[in-house]
């Protein structure tokens, strides 16, 4: 079936500003609260949001394998069960509909005026009921900084890393969306030439630049997912801040891995952008040597070129481009990721969430951390008040954008902007 929706000529009635994340080219996937306090599934065009509950009430729908309250929903989860043939589907009727040549509703005020919402008339929600969470660690870039700063720099790289798409079970529950700030986590810390650990606020909280993609129903316990055929699972992508408190996690992370440091928070940007929207924005990830072994090879173009780039605010400040980077990068992709999680028989479910890891680009200003900016804090990051930043104190807002773009169209995300705040009972001495 055609992605008619991604017709680079296509323009719509909605006005669109220059360089919108979201021309009717994009049709990403949300939830929002409305004017009338009533939660719906919703896309957006320009910075007008379109509700596709009342849409499909309406009979716009018409044709398509819709149940009767699929976007009469608090979660996309449903309908991003319904499988990749719908989601087209939707789309492009979607993409037909707001058309700047088509009168049906173009010309229709009363039901404008039922199904359109200007940007300051909704609130964004989490998008999908998080049942798991993944996080990997696949970029190269990155595994060599930090493996640089606390192992041997000649040996960056464990054994396993250049063979396996290494990841980690993460906590669902304190995932939550653009806009809602989260505190700094209390913890064990092991002071520098300290033999017992101390109890307080992380002194070492930091960001970790990451794209994250929502599986739809994808395998049955024990059958694994081919590499091949792994995309077809992957209802979209989003932006994802996974924070991390470094001080914590270098105390708690042998033997088993990340724990408290990392399960306080993330955070998500909250419109879903499909993998149709991205289709005209595929390349080729780096050369993979040694090869993988033969159930993570693949043909094609597996990787996306999606821009991105970190800025830090601080309380009463101007903000600061701190980083800019690029899903390209990524060493491990999207469909080898979820071809490995689920090799051994794990299935995977409608809203699960995979975490890319932190991107990190080749160059120190393309780090996807405060750790590798700061370089574990010796060289500091200046604002433009003067003050300093090894890690994210408390006060500051951490925005992460990100978009593509071509000679024909921009396809964006929005952004995942969070506050952080004193840790639980005070700030931090």
């Amino acid at each position: 079936m055609p992605i008619t929706a991604n017709d680079p000529q296509r323009r719509s009635w909605i006005q669109v500003e220059k360089d919108s994340d979201f021309p009717i080219q994009n049709i990403p996937f949300g939830v929002f609260l409305t004017r009338d306090d009533v939660i719906t599934i919703g896309t957006r065009i320009g910075n007008t949001a379109i509700d596709l509950g009342a849409l499909h009430q309406l009979g716009y729908f018409e044709g398509i394998p819709l149940t009767d309250d699929i976007f009469l929903q608090d979660s996309l989860n449903d309908f991003i069960s319904d499988g990749k043939k719908t989601w087209r589907l939707v789309r492009n009727r979607i993409a037909e509909l707001f058309d700047i040549n088509n009168p049906e509703l173009r010309d229709n005020e009363e039901h404008k005026h039922i199904v359109l919402f200007t940007l300051d008339e909704i609130e964004m929600q989490l998008p999908v009921q998080i049942g798991d969470y993944t996080d990997f660690y696949s970029s190269k870039e990155h595994a060599t900084n930090v493996g640089k700063m606390f192992r041997d720099p000649e040996n960056a790289l464990l054994p396993n890393w250049l063979h396996i798409p290494v990841g980690y079970h993460g906590r669902s529950s304190s995932i939550v969306p653009s806009g809602i700030p989260v505190r700094r986590p209390l913890g064990q810390t092991l002071p520098p030439g300290a033999t017992t650990p101390v109890f307080g606020p992380s002194a070492r909280v930091d960001f970790e630049l990451e794209m994250a993609f929502i599986t739809t129903d994808a395998n049955q316990l024990g059958e694994p997912i081919p590499v091949a055929e792994a995309e077809d699972y992957i209802f979209g992508m989003v932006l994802f801040n996974d924070w991390s408190a470094r001080d914590i996690q270098k105390w708690e992370y042998v033997p088993l891995g990340p724990f408290l440091a990392k399960n306080f928070a993330s955070s998500i940007s909250p419109w879903i952008v499909t993998l149709d929207a991205l289709e005209p924005f595929r390349v080729a990830g780096p050369k993979q040597d040694p090869a993988p072994l033969p159930y993570l090879q693949y043909e094609g173009k597996k990787s996306f070129d999606i821009h991105l780039e970190v800025s830090l605010t601080p309380e009463n400040g101007e903000q600061v481009t701190v980083s800019k980077s690029n899903f390209r990068y990524m060493y491990w992709t999207m469909a080898q990721q979820l071809a490995h999680h689920t090799v051994n028989g794990c299935n995977v479910i409608s809203g699960d969430m995979m975490g890319s890891g932190t991107i990190s680009g080749p160059t120190p200003d393309s780090y996807g951390s405060m750790l590798e900016l700061s370089w574990g804090g010796k060289k500091p990051l200046k604002m433009k008040d003067g003050t300093e930043r090894s890690f994210i104190e408390d006060g500051d807002t951490v925005t992460m954008k990100g978009f593509c773009r071509n000679e024909h169209v921009r396809i964006g995300f929005g952004e995942v902007s969070t506050k952080l705040l004193p840790a639980f009972g005070g700030k931090r001495k």
